[in-house]
């Protein structure tokens, strides 16, 4: 593994203590809502990229 790499190593530990601070920040409420307006970014941006590879593809 390159040394770029190592800090993006998440492991178990790692990913329960992002839990807890994420709980412990927002709560249990807030969760779902956060989520999904995760999950609307992602797609907005996996709909822009497809969008944009279209037009470049369309270029050529």
């Amino acid at each position: 593994m390159s040394l770029f790499m190592l800090p993006l190593a998440i492991g178990a530990p790692q990913i329960i203590l992002i839990v807890v601070v994420v709980l412990l920040l927002f709560g249990g409420r807030k969760i779902p809502e956060l989520m999904r307006g995760l999950g609307s970014g992602i797609k907005e941006f996996k709909n822009a990229s497809k969008d944009e590879d279209a037009e470049k593809d369309n270029a050529k």
